[in-house]
């Protein structure tokens, strides 16, 4: 199959989006993953583990929206996302998620820090729990949401990839700020959601195929190998010394966050790799249509 375009061209324009994005991609999920794991924490009865995760949330999500706002431009453009609840866009409902989130992790964390211990903390913390999962994950469905052949094509994969990550790096977070002897259920967290990571990242290129050998070059590729490399090593220090050792713990967990941060740069600028080649948009396009060729004109069966 041939892969022209009109004059060479892209067929489908790059993101337009600025680095901001790839850091909130990374923070949001460390947010996310916060929520979860607080709330595990808590009902656990692990306090000490329960105020690490608030506080790692809460900052996480404080720098969420001035990285959309500086992506964006202008204050303004932020709040015109919220004029409307569109189930259909991952954008609106995004920017809904990240409201709510941001708004119970910043109550919880003052209530905690005032000592306001009751049904209204208890509340607030329900509530961030609750919105933990969608923030990690919907940024894997807005992304495969555009038109961007590498992205769209892993539309399954991403929002458990990017689940997996903020699974991971959140664990990795909260051992670093956690004493050994409570930091258990984060080390599992971080060394499962590497071990899951790797293993969806492997699930998606496979079932990409071509198109997903932009993972493999360029910038994208630097970052995927960069990613592997630093997730394995803190996974492995994590498992063999975290438990011992503040020192191994934080060292792991400091790899772990950067593998989680390195994937994000990767499978960001693997989508503007992806757009540049028209290649990638032309020839599944080509295979989609044969299929359905194929199915709507069946052969004959012989008599």
């Amino acid at each position: 199959m041939t892969a022209d375009s009109y004059y060479g061209r892209p067929i489908v324009n790059e993101p337009v989006w600025k680095p901001e994005v790839a850091f909130y991609l990374f923070t949001g999920g460390i947010a996310g993953g916060s929520a979860v794991l607080h709330g595990l924490a808590k009902l656990a009865g692990n306090e000490r583990l329960a105020r690490s995760t608030l506080w790692i949330g809460a900052a996480a999500e404080a720098v969420c929206p001035p990285l959309l706002i500086s992506d964006l431009g202008r204050p303004e453009r932020f709040l015109n996302m919220l004029r409307v609840f569109k189930v259909t866009s991952p954008m609106s409902v995004g920017s809904w998620i990240l409201i709510v989130s941001s708004g119970a992790s910043t109550t919880a964390a003052a209530l905690e820090r005032l000592r306001l211990l009751g049904p209204l903390q208890a509340l607030t913390e329900g509530v961030w729990f609750l919105s933990g999962p969608p923030l990690a994950t919907y940024t894997g469905a807005l992304l495969a949401n555009t038109a961007i052949p590498v992205w769209s094509e892993a539309r399954d994969e991403l929002p458990w990839i990017f689940g997996a990550s903020a699974t991971a790096c959140a664990g990795a977070a909260a051992a670093i700020a956690t004493p050994t002897w409570c930091a258990g259920p984060a080390r599992r967290a971080a060394i499962g959601g590497v071990v899951a990571e790797l293993g969806l990242v492997h699930a998606m290129e496979k079932k990409l195929g071509f198109v997903g050998e932009v993972y493999e070059q360029g910038e994208a590729g630097e970052y995927a190998k960069v990613s592997k490399a630093l997730g394995i090593a803190g996974a492995v220090l994590l498992a063999a010394r975290g438990r011992r050792s503040r020192a191994a713990a934080a060292a792991g967990g400091a790899l772990i966050l950067g593998s989680s941060l390195a994937l994000r740069w990767s499978v960001f600028r693997a989508g503007f790799q992806s757009a540049r080649d028209p290649k990638y948009t032309v020839i599944p396009q080509k295979k989609r249509a044969a299929i359905r060729r194929a199915e709507s004109h069946p052969a004959s069966a012989p008599d």
